[in-house]
């Protein structure tokens, strides 16, 4: 016990304390936003306050190892969540083709993320945090990716803050889209949008300016998507081994390239596919999950130094567009090919 509560254990909680409590009162008046501006969403308004107060009134220094907390560790803790909250019966609901439909989108969006970042002079670890974000599930895969291919925590940043940007753009964007072209088309509308759009929080507030049925396809198609998370951590951590072999030798996670709260991600999406779970272990995971995503975000935004990503401005415009206006052209491609 003496160990445990230790001056120097209650010392790192006084110092994390400060901008975790911040955090987490952005977050919640993010949400409260969010009831009002439902087209945005709680995550979304979160990572915008987050800059702004960030930028403006917070830049004291003992803020940081808090806001550097609940931006890592929550993110973390999100992920691990996501598990009760899918299964691979799901699968089995978008059929075969709209699992291939998945499977060429992501493939599709991590290339031409990749490529076009790379062509633009950012990073090796920028260009995958871009394609693991926009192809599976924005910032919950990039805080998935982000230590396994040993990210710098401001990029970690700034491509959270522009896979988020650029969610909201197309979030409110290709649901009108979708109803000038497929019309009445649930299965292909709902394709459209949880194959595009970054986030959860993004599909569910896309798809419910249609109607509540889209949401409900729209998130077997997100879900489909986020299943595949595991995997992409896992081919980008060998990439990074493959490329710098003595960082990774020298890492903790030098034996598993897929750190422990994906582990533990696929662990409950087992678990919950093949064991009846009850149904109040999925709306609790999905709530909290959402609160520690919305808080993380709210960190995120708080640590942003937005000068600096002003500095890069024109280039993360480009980047954001490029790869935006390419997920929109393939999905409308593969759904008509697929005849979804």
């Amino acid at each position: 016990m003496n160990k445990l509560f230790s001056y120097d254990t209650w010392n790192k909680i006084r110092e994390v304390l400060p901008g975790l409590i911040l955090s987490v009162l952005v977050a919640i008046v993010a949400k409260i936003m969010g009831t009002y501006l439902p087209e945005l969403g709680g995550a979304t308004i979160a990572i915008l306050l987050g800059i702004v107060l960030g930028n403006v009134y917070f830049k004291q220094g003992f803020l940081a190892k808090g806001t550097k907390f609940s931006e890592s560790r929550l993110l973390e803790y999100s992920v691990v969540l996501l598990g009760f909250t899918v299964t691979f019966q799901t699968l089995g609901k978008v059929g075969i083709n709209g699992i291939f439909y998945i499977i060429l989108m992501m493939c599709t969006v991590i290339f031409t993320a990749y490529f076009v970042g790379k062509k633009l002079g950012f990073s090796e670890q920028m260009a995958l945090m871009m394609a693991g974000g926009n192809a599976v599930c924005g910032s919950s895969a990039i805080g998935a990716i982000a230590p396994v291919i040993h990210a710098k925590e401001d990029e970690k940043g700034q491509i959270i803050t522009l896979v988020n940007l650029q969610g909201t753009v197309m979030m409110l964007t290709l649901p009108f889209l979708g109803i000038a072209l497929f019309g009445s088309d649930l299965l292909s509308k709902s394709a459209l949008l949880g194959g595009t759009l970054q986030s959860v929080g993004q599909v569910v507030a896309g798809a419910s300016l249609i109607n509540a049925e889209t949401v409900q396809y729209a998130m077997l198609f997100k879900i489909t998507r986020i299943i595949f998370l595991v995997f992409v951590v896992y081919f980008f951590g060998r990439r990074i081994q493959k490329q710098s072999p003595k960082t990774v030798a020298n890492d903790k996670q030098k034996k598993f390239f897929v750190p422990w709260y994906v582990l533990a991600f696929l662990v409950f999406c087992i678990l919950n596919s093949f064991v009846d779970l009850p149904s109040f272990l999925d709306t609790a995971a999905h709530g909290i999950s959402t609160w520690f995503e919305t808080t993380a975000l709210a960190a995120i935004g708080l640590r942003l130094d937005f000068r600096r990503f002003i500095k890069e401005g024109p280039k993360f415009l480009i980047y954001g567009l490029s790869v935006g206006v390419v997920q929109t052209v393939a999905a409308l491609i593969f759904i008509t090919l697929l005849h979804i």
